[in-house]
């Protein structure tokens, strides 16, 4: 189970970074390309994956 939740905070953390590169426009190829917002949605979508693998990887008690 933990190594799910880790799958799954890193593909969240990655789209994140993805989406913020194509908001900045360092990923050409996309409609999302050079869109300011998406930099902020990917930036957000980033932190939770961050969130996603602490939680993910918390000391059990």
């Amino acid at each position: 189970m933990r190594l799910i939740r880790n799958l799954l905070a890193l593909i969240v953390l990655a789209i994140g970074v993805l989406w913020s590169l194509q908001g900045l426009g360092l990923v050409q190829g996309s409609f999302m390309t050079g869109q300011r917002e998406w930099l902020y949605i990917g930036l957000v979508t980033a932190l939770l994956g961050l969130i996603g693998l602490r939680w993910a990887n918390r000391p059990r008690v």
